[in-house]
């Protein structure tokens, strides 16, 4: 995941979301959002 840009990486964790894909899977998309400091661009509403 290092190799995505930061647009891409979150673009990624939605689209994970809306195809309702496993929890332990949309984890490492949320540590890699907090290891580059992004958490506030996740919606509220995730």
């Amino acid at each position: 995941m290092e190799t995505l840009s930061d647009e891409l990486l979150l673009e990624s964790y939605y689209k994970a979301i809306s195809l309702n894909l496993s929890p332990d899977f949309l984890s490492l998309f949320e540590e890699e959002i907090h290891k580059r400091s992004l958490s506030h661009k996740i919606k509220e509403s995730v």
